[in-house]
């Protein structure tokens, strides 16, 4: 195994434990265990588990980015790329109704324990917010895009926060038609 795939390697296994256990419930046994390393090995790597978090940070950054683009290609008007930010509450329907939004619970969690990472990790919050309001502007809502970029931020970290508690299908399914309703009825509003 190469030096770079057993770094990507922890990197990503941690992400997913950070993601289900939380960052604070998650040790460098663990994150060993899952990729199947000596802890030796993974020193070689990562000398603090504040060097994974800032590198699971980074990563989550990246992909982010990627699924940001993918939404520019696949999405011919800024409506239809606005409904791919909110219908990725279904396509992770299953994940988040177990463990919430990846990005809303690392942000709290960091936020609760005052970690020096607190900052970074919003700034996942603050790529969403920044994309989503370039879209609201490019679909003729200038005036007021920034507010209806966080208002649709607040309300897909509701239905999250909401869908992890109640475990409820049907609530998340609902909730998104309501949203895409919304983004109609934003886009009837628009200024051209």
């Amino acid at each position: 195994m190469s030096d770079n795939s057993t770094r990507d390697q922890i990197v990503e296994a941690a992400d997913r434990l950070f993601y289900r256990h939380g960052f604070e419930y998650t040790s460098f046994a663990d994150i060993a265990a899952a990729v199947n390393i000596s802890r030796g090995n993974f020193y070689y790597h990562f000398k603090s588990k504040d060097e994974i978090l800032a590198a699971v940070i980074a990563l989550r950054l990246a992909n982010t980015r990627k699924m940001l683009q993918q939404w520019e290609t696949e999405g011919s008007t800024p409506e239809q790329r606005i409904g791919c930010f909110i219908r990725i509450l279904i396509a992770h329907r299953a994940d988040i109704m177990l463990y919430g939004c990846p990005v809303g619970t690392l942000s709290a969690e960091l936020a609760k324990l005052d970690h020096v990472a607190k900052d970074q990790a919003n700034a996942l919050f603050t790529l969403f917010r920044s994309w989503l309001r370039e879209q609201f502007i490019r679909l003729g809502r200038a005036a007021d895009a920034d507010a209806l970029a966080m208002h649709l931020l607040m309300r897909s970290q509701g239905i999250a926060s909401l869908a992890h508690a109640f475990h409820d299908k049907t609530f998340v399914k609902r909730e998104v038609a309501l949203m895409c309703d919304w983004l109609d009825a934003c886009r009837q509003n628009a200024v051209h």
